[in-house]
Protein backbone atom coordinates (compact mmCIF):
# COMPACT_ATOMS: atom_id res chain seq x y z
CA UNK A 1 0.00 0.00 0.00
CA UNK A 2 1.84 3.73 -1.25
CA UNK A 3 1.69 6.06 1.33
CA UNK A 4 1.63 9.75 -0.05
CA UNK A 5 1.57 12.83 1.43
CA UNK A 6 -1.64 14.43 1.91
CA UNK A 7 -2.77 18.17 0.67
CA UNK A 8 -2.30 19.71 4.16
CA UNK A 9 1.39 17.63 5.13
CA UNK A 10 2.74 19.06 2.32
CA UNK A 11 1.30 22.66 3.25
CA UNK A 12 2.76 22.59 6.79
CA UNK A 13 5.98 21.00 5.14
CA UNK A 14 6.04 24.32 2.75
CA UNK A 15 5.39 26.74 5.38
CA UNK A 16 8.10 25.34 7.61
CA UNK A 17 10.37 25.52 4.63
CA UNK A 18 9.28 29.09 4.09
CA UNK A 19 9.77 30.04 7.86
CA UNK A 20 13.41 28.97 8.10
CA UNK A 21 14.18 31.20 4.54
CA UNK A 22 12.46 34.11 5.95
CA UNK A 23 13.82 33.52 9.78
CA UNK A 24 10.41 34.51 11.23
CA UNK A 25 6.44 34.20 10.45
CA UNK A 26 4.19 36.59 10.38
CA UNK A 27 1.55 36.89 13.24
CA UNK A 28 -1.08 39.19 14.12
CA UNK A 29 -1.18 37.82 17.31
CA UNK A 30 1.93 39.39 18.93
CA UNK A 31 5.24 37.61 19.28
CA UNK A 32 4.67 34.33 20.78
CA UNK A 33 4.87 32.77 18.11
CA UNK A 34 8.05 34.46 16.49
CA UNK A 35 11.00 32.38 15.25
CA UNK A 36 14.20 34.81 14.71
CA UNK A 37 17.11 34.12 12.83
CA UNK A 38 19.33 35.67 14.93
CA UNK A 39 18.31 33.01 17.93
CA UNK A 40 20.84 29.95 18.63
CA UNK A 41 17.67 27.25 17.60
CA UNK A 42 17.62 24.50 19.86
CA UNK A 43 18.43 21.07 18.88
CA UNK A 44 17.66 17.49 19.69
CA UNK A 45 21.49 16.83 20.15
CA UNK A 46 22.44 13.39 18.69
CA UNK A 47 23.49 12.46 22.50
CA UNK A 48 19.69 12.80 22.99
CA UNK A 49 18.43 11.52 20.20
CA UNK A 50 20.66 8.43 21.03
CA UNK A 51 19.10 8.12 24.29
CA UNK A 52 15.58 8.39 22.96
CA UNK A 53 16.27 5.44 20.19
CA UNK A 54 17.37 3.58 22.92
CA UNK A 55 13.99 4.03 24.87
CA UNK A 56 11.98 3.46 21.86
CA UNK A 57 14.01 -0.05 21.29
CA UNK A 58 13.38 -0.85 25.13
CA UNK A 59 9.86 -0.21 24.85
CA UNK A 60 9.20 -2.22 21.61
CA UNK A 61 10.85 -4.78 23.28
CA UNK A 62 8.81 -5.26 25.88
CA UNK A 63 5.45 -4.53 24.08
CA UNK A 64 6.47 -7.91 21.96
CA UNK A 65 6.80 -9.30 24.90
CA UNK A 66 3.42 -8.62 26.19
CA UNK A 67 1.10 -9.90 22.79
CA UNK A 68 -0.70 -12.79 23.05
CA UNK A 69 0.07 -15.71 20.79
CA UNK A 70 -3.92 -14.35 19.38
CA UNK A 71 -1.91 -11.33 18.41
CA UNK A 72 -3.62 -8.79 20.77
CA UNK A 73 -2.56 -6.52 23.19
CA UNK A 74 -4.10 -5.86 26.60
CA UNK A 75 -7.72 -6.31 26.65
CA UNK A 76 -9.05 -7.89 22.95
CA UNK A 77 -12.34 -6.65 23.42
CA UNK A 78 -11.05 -3.34 22.19
CA UNK A 79 -9.44 -3.63 18.90
CA UNK A 80 -8.38 -0.35 19.36
CA UNK A 81 -5.25 -1.33 22.37
CA UNK A 82 -3.96 -4.09 19.46
CA UNK A 83 -3.96 -1.10 17.30
CA UNK A 84 -2.06 0.98 18.89
CA UNK A 85 1.24 -0.93 19.60
CA UNK A 86 0.89 -1.97 16.15
CA UNK A 87 1.42 1.93 15.08
CA UNK A 88 4.25 1.59 16.95
CA UNK A 89 5.56 -1.15 15.36
CA UNK A 90 4.94 -0.18 12.35
CA UNK A 91 7.03 3.75 12.46
CA UNK A 92 10.09 1.15 13.95
CA UNK A 93 10.10 -0.65 10.76
CA UNK A 94 8.87 -3.94 11.75
CA UNK A 95 5.38 -3.79 9.73
CA UNK A 96 6.21 -6.82 8.34
CA UNK A 97 7.19 -8.50 11.88
CA UNK A 98 5.32 -11.85 12.68
CA UNK A 99 4.07 -9.93 15.75
CA UNK A 100 2.38 -7.28 13.18
CA UNK A 101 0.90 -9.54 10.85
CA UNK A 102 -0.71 -11.27 14.11
CA UNK A 103 -1.80 -7.88 15.14
CA UNK A 104 -3.07 -7.19 11.34
CA UNK A 105 -4.98 -11.02 11.74
CA UNK A 106 -6.70 -10.01 14.97
CA UNK A 107 -7.69 -6.66 13.47
CA UNK A 108 -9.06 -7.95 10.43
CA UNK A 109 -11.20 -10.60 11.88
CA UNK A 110 -12.67 -7.72 13.83
CA UNK A 111 -13.87 -6.19 11.04
CA UNK A 112 -17.71 -5.59 10.13
CA UNK A 113 -19.32 -5.95 6.69
CA UNK A 114 -21.17 -2.17 7.66
CA UNK A 115 -16.94 -1.17 7.97
CA UNK A 116 -16.77 -0.89 12.03
CA UNK A 117 -14.28 -2.20 13.93
CA UNK A 118 -14.76 -3.21 17.29
CA UNK A 119 -16.13 -6.08 18.81
CA UNK A 120 -19.48 -6.47 20.82
CA UNK A 121 -19.63 -5.06 24.32
CA UNK A 122 -20.21 -7.34 27.09
CA UNK A 123 -23.74 -6.57 28.89
CA UNK A 124 -23.34 -4.08 31.55
CA UNK A 125 -19.29 -3.44 30.88
CA UNK A 126 -20.06 0.22 28.47
CA UNK A 127 -20.64 -0.26 24.91
CA UNK A 128 -17.84 -1.10 21.78
CA UNK A 129 -16.76 2.16 21.02
CA UNK A 130 -17.22 2.17 17.30
CA UNK A 131 -15.88 5.04 16.23
CA UNK A 132 -12.52 5.22 18.49
CA UNK A 133 -12.02 1.35 17.76
CA UNK A 134 -12.67 1.55 13.71
CA UNK A 135 -10.55 4.80 13.64
CA UNK A 136 -7.10 3.61 15.39
CA UNK A 137 -7.83 0.15 13.79
CA UNK A 138 -8.08 1.43 10.67
CA UNK A 139 -4.99 3.43 10.99
CA UNK A 140 -3.07 0.43 12.04
CA UNK A 141 -4.54 -1.32 9.05
CA UNK A 142 -3.03 1.52 6.88
CA UNK A 143 0.01 1.99 8.32
CA UNK A 144 0.56 -1.89 8.03
CA UNK A 145 0.71 -2.17 4.28
CA UNK A 146 -0.66 -5.36 4.31
CA UNK A 147 -2.79 -5.81 0.90
CA UNK A 148 -5.53 -7.57 3.03
CA UNK A 149 -6.18 -4.55 4.42
CA UNK A 150 -7.14 -1.88 1.74
CA UNK A 151 -10.81 -3.32 1.30
CA UNK A 152 -11.60 -2.86 5.04
CA UNK A 153 -9.88 0.72 5.23
CA UNK A 154 -11.82 1.38 2.29
CA UNK A 155 -15.16 0.37 4.28
CA UNK A 156 -14.22 1.75 7.36
CA UNK A 157 -13.51 4.77 5.75
CA UNK A 158 -17.38 5.01 4.62
CA UNK A 159 -18.19 3.78 8.25
CA UNK A 160 -16.79 7.19 9.65
CA UNK A 161 -17.72 9.17 7.12
CA UNK A 162 -21.87 7.64 7.87
CA UNK A 163 -21.08 8.51 11.67
CA UNK A 164 -20.45 12.01 11.37
CA UNK A 165 -22.94 13.59 13.66
CA UNK A 166 -25.26 15.76 11.20
CA UNK A 167 -28.03 16.77 13.26
CA UNK A 168 -29.36 20.53 13.75
CA UNK A 169 -27.67 21.18 17.53
CA UNK A 170 -24.59 22.47 19.29
CA UNK A 171 -22.70 18.49 18.50
CA UNK A 172 -23.09 19.12 14.37
CA UNK A 173 -19.92 18.61 12.22
CA UNK A 174 -18.85 16.48 15.58
CA UNK A 175 -18.10 12.45 16.39
CA UNK A 176 -19.12 10.56 19.30
CA UNK A 177 -18.19 7.26 20.45
CA UNK A 178 -20.70 5.50 18.62
CA UNK A 179 -23.34 6.82 16.10
CA UNK A 180 -25.96 3.62 16.10
CA UNK A 181 -26.85 4.52 19.49
CA UNK A 182 -28.80 7.51 17.79
CA UNK A 183 -27.82 9.36 20.89
CA UNK A 184 -27.04 13.23 20.27
CA UNK A 185 -23.48 13.68 20.91
CA UNK A 186 -20.14 14.32 19.53
CA UNK A 187 -16.72 15.41 21.28
CA UNK A 188 -13.24 16.84 20.52
CA UNK A 189 -11.41 13.21 21.53
CA UNK A 190 -12.94 11.21 19.39
CA UNK A 191 -13.32 14.01 16.61
CA UNK A 192 -9.74 14.34 16.30
CA UNK A 193 -8.91 10.53 16.75
CA UNK A 194 -12.03 10.05 13.57
CA UNK A 195 -10.71 12.88 11.52
CA UNK A 196 -6.97 11.85 11.96
CA UNK A 197 -7.97 8.43 10.74
CA UNK A 198 -9.64 10.27 7.39
CA UNK A 199 -6.67 12.29 6.70
CA UNK A 200 -3.81 9.32 7.42
CA UNK A 201 -5.56 7.02 5.44
CA UNK A 202 -6.75 9.22 2.51
CA UNK A 203 -4.62 7.15 -0.02
CA UNK A 204 -6.25 4.41 -0.03
CA UNK A 205 -9.45 5.75 -1.60
CA UNK A 206 -6.87 5.72 -5.01
CA UNK A 207 -7.65 2.09 -4.96
CA UNK A 208 -11.07 2.24 -4.50
CA UNK A 209 -13.10 0.18 -7.27
CA UNK A 210 -13.78 2.21 -10.28
CA UNK A 211 -17.26 3.73 -10.12
CA UNK A 212 -17.76 3.56 -6.82
CA UNK A 213 -17.74 6.44 -4.90
CA UNK A 214 -15.23 7.60 -2.49
CA UNK A 215 -15.99 7.82 1.13
CA UNK A 216 -14.77 11.12 3.21
CA UNK A 217 -16.32 13.66 5.74
CA UNK A 218 -18.41 17.00 5.57
CA UNK A 219 -15.00 19.02 6.62
CA UNK A 220 -16.83 22.66 6.60
CA UNK A 221 -19.38 20.41 9.23
CA UNK A 222 -16.21 19.48 10.97
CA UNK A 223 -14.61 23.10 10.91
CA UNK A 224 -17.91 24.29 12.87
CA UNK A 225 -17.82 21.86 15.38
CA UNK A 226 -14.11 22.48 15.93
CA UNK A 227 -14.58 25.98 16.42
CA UNK A 228 -17.75 25.14 18.35
CA UNK A 229 -15.01 23.18 20.86
CA UNK A 230 -13.02 26.40 20.79
CA UNK A 231 -12.91 28.26 24.21
CA UNK A 232 -12.41 31.26 23.16
CA UNK A 233 -15.19 34.31 22.58
CA UNK A 234 -14.07 35.95 19.70
CA UNK A 235 -14.72 32.91 17.62
CA UNK A 236 -17.64 30.48 19.74
CA UNK A 237 -20.95 32.77 20.86
CA UNK A 238 -21.27 29.78 23.47
CA UNK A 239 -22.00 31.90 27.15
CA UNK A 240 -19.08 29.60 28.80
CA UNK A 241 -16.53 30.59 25.98
CA UNK A 242 -13.47 32.75 27.63
CA UNK A 243 -13.25 36.60 27.15
CA UNK A 244 -10.43 36.06 29.44
CA UNK A 245 -7.06 36.84 27.66
CA UNK A 246 -5.33 34.64 29.63
CA UNK A 247 -7.04 31.80 28.97
CA UNK A 248 -8.90 32.37 25.62
CA UNK A 249 -7.75 30.15 22.64
CA UNK A 250 -7.55 26.75 24.26
CA UNK A 251 -10.10 24.01 23.71
CA UNK A 252 -12.62 22.27 26.06
CA UNK A 253 -14.04 18.39 25.69
CA UNK A 254 -17.67 19.06 24.15
CA UNK A 255 -19.71 22.20 23.28
CA UNK A 256 -21.40 21.64 26.55
CA UNK A 257 -18.68 20.39 28.64
CA UNK A 258 -15.09 20.84 30.07
CA UNK A 259 -13.22 18.79 32.93
CA UNK A 260 -10.40 21.61 33.73
CA UNK A 261 -13.32 23.33 35.83
CA UNK A 262 -15.22 26.03 35.57
CA UNK A 263 -15.17 29.34 37.32
CA UNK A 264 -17.35 32.50 37.33
CA UNK A 265 -16.36 35.89 36.19
CA UNK A 266 -17.08 39.09 37.67
CA UNK A 267 -20.52 39.78 36.02
CA UNK A 268 -21.56 36.26 37.52
CA UNK A 269 -21.35 34.24 34.21
CA UNK A 270 -19.82 30.74 34.13
CA UNK A 271 -16.77 30.01 32.23
CA UNK A 272 -15.30 26.74 31.26
CA UNK A 273 -11.52 26.74 31.39
CA UNK A 274 -9.51 25.23 28.59
CA UNK A 275 -7.60 21.26 28.69
CA UNK A 276 -4.56 21.07 27.01
CA UNK A 277 -4.83 17.79 25.90
CA UNK A 278 -7.64 18.81 23.91
CA UNK A 279 -6.45 22.30 22.77
CA UNK A 280 -3.53 19.90 21.09
CA UNK A 281 -6.77 18.32 19.76
CA UNK A 282 -8.08 21.41 18.78
CA UNK A 283 -4.87 22.29 16.51
CA UNK A 284 -4.62 19.09 15.20
CA UNK A 285 -8.32 19.08 14.33
CA UNK A 286 -7.97 22.13 12.59
CA UNK A 287 -4.73 21.35 10.41
CA UNK A 288 -6.49 18.43 9.10
CA UNK A 289 -9.76 20.21 8.39
CA UNK A 290 -7.60 22.39 6.32
CA UNK A 291 -7.61 25.94 8.25
CA UNK A 292 -4.81 27.92 7.24
CA UNK A 293 -1.99 28.09 10.02
CA UNK A 294 -2.20 31.89 9.92
CA UNK A 295 -6.55 31.63 10.76
CA UNK A 296 -6.93 33.69 13.43
CA UNK A 297 -8.43 30.77 15.50
CA UNK A 298 -5.08 28.27 14.93
CA UNK A 299 -2.98 31.58 15.72
CA UNK A 300 -4.91 31.49 19.28
CA UNK A 301 -4.45 27.96 19.68
CA UNK A 302 -0.74 28.14 19.26
CA UNK A 303 -0.57 31.59 21.40
CA UNK A 304 -2.87 29.50 24.31
CA UNK A 305 -0.04 26.49 23.77
CA UNK A 306 2.74 28.32 24.32
CA UNK A 307 1.47 30.62 27.26
CA UNK A 308 0.38 27.25 29.24
CA UNK A 309 3.36 25.14 28.17
CA UNK A 310 4.07 22.29 30.76
CA UNK A 311 4.29 18.86 31.05
CA UNK A 312 4.02 17.67 34.49
CA UNK A 313 0.41 18.41 34.70
CA UNK A 314 -2.74 17.70 32.54
CA UNK A 315 -5.56 20.33 33.00
CA UNK A 316 -4.44 22.45 35.79
CA UNK A 317 -8.04 23.29 37.19
CA UNK A 318 -6.29 26.07 38.80
CA UNK A 319 -6.12 28.00 35.67
CA UNK A 320 -2.60 27.95 36.38
CA UNK A 321 0.23 26.62 34.03
CA UNK A 322 0.99 23.54 35.34
CA UNK A 323 3.56 24.36 37.96
CA UNK A 324 0.81 22.43 40.52
CA UNK A 325 0.99 18.82 40.18
CA UNK A 326 -2.17 17.19 42.34
CA UNK A 327 -3.48 13.46 41.20
CA UNK A 328 -6.35 15.55 39.16
CA UNK A 329 -4.00 16.95 37.08
CA UNK A 330 -2.09 13.85 36.21
CA UNK A 331 -5.19 11.99 34.23
CA UNK A 332 -4.95 11.32 31.05
CA UNK A 333 -1.30 12.43 30.99
CA UNK A 334 0.11 10.14 28.20
CA UNK A 335 -3.02 11.00 26.28
CA UNK A 336 -1.47 14.65 26.57
CA UNK A 337 1.63 13.78 25.05
CA UNK A 338 0.62 11.61 22.30
CA UNK A 339 -1.64 14.13 20.74
CA UNK A 340 1.30 17.33 21.82
CA UNK A 341 3.61 15.34 19.61
CA UNK A 342 1.10 15.05 16.75
CA UNK A 343 -0.13 18.39 16.86
CA UNK A 344 3.11 20.43 17.04
CA UNK A 345 4.74 18.07 14.50
CA UNK A 346 2.35 18.97 11.94
CA UNK A 347 2.13 22.53 12.66
CA UNK A 348 5.82 22.77 11.68
CA UNK A 349 7.65 24.63 14.45
CA UNK A 350 10.13 23.51 16.75
CA UNK A 351 10.89 26.44 19.00
CA UNK A 352 9.11 29.01 20.53
CA UNK A 353 9.58 32.45 22.40
CA UNK A 354 6.87 33.16 24.68
CA UNK A 355 6.93 36.60 26.15
CA UNK A 356 9.19 37.12 29.40
CA UNK A 357 10.26 33.39 29.26
CA UNK A 358 13.18 31.07 27.74
CA UNK A 359 12.27 29.64 24.85
CA UNK A 360 11.76 26.11 24.48
CA UNK A 361 11.93 23.58 21.73
CA UNK A 362 9.19 21.05 22.69
CA UNK A 363 10.81 18.20 20.76
CA UNK A 364 13.85 18.35 23.25
CA UNK A 365 11.28 18.64 26.11
CA UNK A 366 9.08 15.95 25.44
CA UNK A 367 12.00 13.62 24.87
CA UNK A 368 13.14 14.45 27.97
CA UNK A 369 10.14 14.47 29.95
CA UNK A 370 9.49 10.80 28.43
CA UNK A 371 12.64 9.41 29.38
CA UNK A 372 12.30 10.67 32.65
CA UNK A 373 9.35 8.56 33.32
CA UNK A 374 10.48 5.13 31.58
CA UNK A 375 10.34 2.37 33.80
CA UNK A 376 12.30 -0.85 33.30
CA UNK A 377 11.39 -4.37 33.44
CA UNK A 378 14.09 -6.89 34.21
CA UNK A 379 12.15 -10.05 32.96
CA UNK A 380 12.27 -8.92 29.63
CA UNK A 381 14.89 -6.02 29.07
CA UNK A 382 12.42 -3.99 27.69
CA UNK A 383 11.34 -0.23 29.41
CA UNK A 384 7.53 0.72 29.77
CA UNK A 385 5.19 3.41 31.01
CA UNK A 386 2.48 3.58 33.46
CA UNK A 387 0.30 6.77 35.03
CA UNK A 388 -0.22 6.20 38.57
CA UNK A 389 -3.30 8.25 38.12
CA UNK A 390 -5.49 5.48 36.52
CA UNK A 391 -8.55 7.13 34.97
CA UNK A 392 -8.82 7.18 30.88
CA UNK A 393 -7.53 3.69 31.04
CA UNK A 394 -4.21 4.85 31.95
CA UNK A 395 -3.22 2.23 34.31
CA UNK A 396 -3.11 0.05 31.23
CA UNK A 397 1.06 -0.17 30.04
CA UNK A 398 0.13 -1.18 26.93
CA UNK A 399 -2.12 1.49 26.31
CA UNK A 400 0.55 4.30 27.39
CA UNK A 401 3.25 2.66 26.25
CA UNK A 402 2.20 2.66 22.85
CA UNK A 403 1.23 6.46 23.33
CA UNK A 404 4.61 7.07 25.19
CA UNK A 405 6.24 5.07 22.10
CA UNK A 406 4.36 7.18 19.33
CA UNK A 407 5.11 10.07 20.94
CA UNK A 408 9.01 9.53 21.39
CA UNK A 409 9.13 8.62 17.73
CA UNK A 410 7.12 11.27 16.19
CA UNK A 411 9.57 13.78 18.42
CA UNK A 412 12.80 12.19 17.09
CA UNK A 413 10.95 13.10 13.21
CA UNK A 414 8.81 10.43 12.40
CA UNK A 415 6.05 11.87 9.69
CA UNK A 416 2.53 12.05 12.15
CA UNK A 417 0.83 11.92 8.82
CA UNK A 418 2.21 8.56 7.15
CA UNK A 419 4.12 7.02 9.51
CA UNK A 420 7.35 7.59 7.70
CA UNK A 421 10.62 7.34 9.38
CA UNK A 422 13.21 10.10 9.53
CA UNK A 423 16.59 8.99 8.31
CA UNK A 424 18.20 9.04 11.38
CA UNK A 425 15.74 5.82 12.51
CA UNK A 426 16.55 3.56 9.38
Amino acid sequence: MNLRCTRWGVWASGWLLATLAMGQTSSTTGNVVRLTSHSAPLEVTESLRREAQAACDRAIRWLLAQQSERGTWSNERYPALTALPLWGLARAGLATSPAAKKAVDYLLSCARENGAIYCDPVPGQGGGLSTYNTAISMVALHLSGDPRAVPVVLRARRFLARSQHLGGDVYYGGMGYDAESGRPYADLSNSYIAFEAMRMTESVEDLRPAGEPKADLNWEAARTFIQRTQNDARFNPAPWASDDPSDRGGFVYHPEQTRAGVFTNQAGVVKFRSMKGMTYAGLLSYIYAEVDRTDPRVEATINWVVTHWGLDTNNPKSGGTGKTDTQDEREGLFYLYNVMAKGLAVYGQDVFYPPGRSPFNWRVELIQKLLSLQKTDGKTSGGYWVNEVGRYWESDPVLVTSYALIALQIALGADPTTGARPPALR
